[in-house]
């Protein structure tokens, strides 16, 4: 099953993410951007939480306030298309892989976090 990801470290995945928007030149607060849209986490929390044992799953177990737009993410992720994932968790968790890719490959922030009017 997956639970090898759900049990890794929060604090070794999440740079992971950070660096695969760098290399397409942009940053960690707009990593941490996206991240708080999606999750509710604040900046302070998500740097609390880098310095903490939480793993992966429990980070989005624990989301404070998921947003309800996250359900407009659609796409594929690892070869599997995120709107047929049924495994709640690995949805949400595929749902941050799909905005950080988005990002890196230069979409606008307000298109990425699902604003567009």
């Amino acid at each position: 099953m997956n639970n090898k990801v759900y049990d890794m470290s929060f604090a070794k995945v999440y740079p992971l993410l950070i660096n695969k928007a760098k290399r397409k030149g942009h940053d960690q607060d707009e990593v941490d951007m996206i991240t708080s849209w999606l999750t509710g986490y604040t900046q302070q929390q998500i740097n609390e939480l880098l310095d903490s044992e939480i793993t992966y799953g429990d980070f989005f177990l624990q989301a404070p306030d998921l947003n309800p737009n996250r359900k407009l993410i659609k796409g594929v992720v690892c070869g599997v298309r995120i709107e047929d994932i049924e495994e709640p968790l690995m949805q949400e968790i595929r749902y941050l892989d799909k905005l950080i890719d988005e990002l890196a490959k230069g979409k606008k922030m307000d298109k990425i976090l699902r604003q567009e009017k």
